[in-house]
């Protein structure tokens, strides 16, 4: 019988309102891992706390990964279309 597995990506809402996108396999210790502040060089260190706002599982961490590049893609054509809508050259 094949093992199934949890993974995550997930979307998280900084103190800044800026967005977090991510994966893991354990979304509750991943959450308090971004709010205590674990790591220094991390882009939410500085915006804590943050709010989980999404999460979607996955049973292959190679389709989470895929969806996460997806989501993360689209994330930055906004940025660049509303960049663009303002007059900003990229």
């Amino acid at each position: 019988m094949p093992r199934i597995y949890n993974y995550f990506v997930y979307i998280l809402e900084c103190a800044d309102k800026s967005y977090y996108v991510g994966v893991t396999n354990d979304l509750e210790i991943r959450l308090a891992q971004h709010n205590n502040g674990e790591n220094v060089l991390a882009y939410t260190f500085t915006r804590r706390p943050v709010i989980l706002k999404y999460y979607l599982r996955f049973d292959q961490i190679e389709d989470a990964i895929d969806f996460e590049k997806q989501v993360k893609d689209g994330i930055e054509r906004k940025k660049k279309h509303y960049l663009k809508k303002i007059g900003m050259k990229l």
